[in-house]
């Protein structure tokens, strides 16, 4: 797998686990909890929260981390909402 195709293969096991629902999955715990979407729009914005502390003190290491979680909740609330990575692409291509 190529660094370009990552986040398609975690969107697609994102809907996998939307679909499946397996036990023990943090992902259909999100998908299950009965909170349901709110429970997604707070992780984004403890997701968020955390990345802005981590860009404040300069730590590339944790930067990175609260970065791949942010994108793993958004990705997570898109598939939520019906939506895919192409309908992102394409808003990203309109902006361009």
């Amino acid at each position: 797998m190529t660094d370009e195709e990552i986040l398609d293969e975690l969107f697609e096991v994102i809907e996998s686990r939307k679909a499946e629902r397996p036990d023990g999955s943090y992902t259909t715990s999100l998908f299950e909890h009965e909170k349901g979407e709110n429970a997604v729009l707070e992780k984004l914005g403890e997701e968020t929260t955390e990345l802005l502390l981590a860009a404040k003190d300069d730590d590339r290491e944790e930067l990175a981390h609260e970065a791949a979680d942010l994108v793993y909740h958004l990705l997570v609330l898109l598939s939520m909402k019906g939506m895919d990575l192409e309908d992102l692409r394409e808003k990203l291509r309109d902006r361009r």
